[in-house]
């Protein structure tokens, strides 16, 4: 199993701060006080990711509500990997991310995001559209 990353339960956290807003400053949706717990955890034991097996039912509830507001796949439509590249230029996914994707938990894809938006080496992240500002 893949661990929930700290990253995606402060984008929990935030889209249920939006979706929820205390109140009186103070008060806390059931949502946020569920990811504030598991959040805090991490941050007291140094850890930036706890198992999704691990996750308390109402915090897994909350961040899976999040994870259902993104976007479900990195694949812009240019897939490269049926060509036979490791890697797809469009998505970034290597070939066995792109053939299991539908396969994979929220937890792996979310890792995968993650993966591909820190090397930001795919078209999706912008160089299509900078090499079309070339031709220009």
């Amino acid at each position: 199993m893949s661990g929930i990353h700290i990253i995606d339960i402060e984008a929990a956290i935030n889209y249920w701060r939006g979706k929820k807003p205390s109140p009186d400053g103070v008060t806390l949706a059931p949502e946020l006080r569920a990811l504030a717990e598991v959040y805090a955890l991490l941050v007291f034991q140094h850890a930036d990711e706890v198992d999704e097996t691990r996750f308390p039912a109402e915090a897994l509830a909350a961040w899976q509500a999040w994870y259902d507001s993104t976007a479900d796949t990195p694949c812009i439509a240019i897939c490269s990997t049926s060509q036979g590249d490791a890697l797809c230029k469009g998505c970034g996914r290597s070939f066995a991310e792109v053939q299991h994707w539908l396969e994979m938990s929220p937890a792996e894809k979310r890792a995968t995001w993650r993966r591909i938006t820190l090397e930001a080496t795919a078209w999706r992240f912008g160089r299509y559209a900078e090499r079309a500002l070339e031709r220009n």
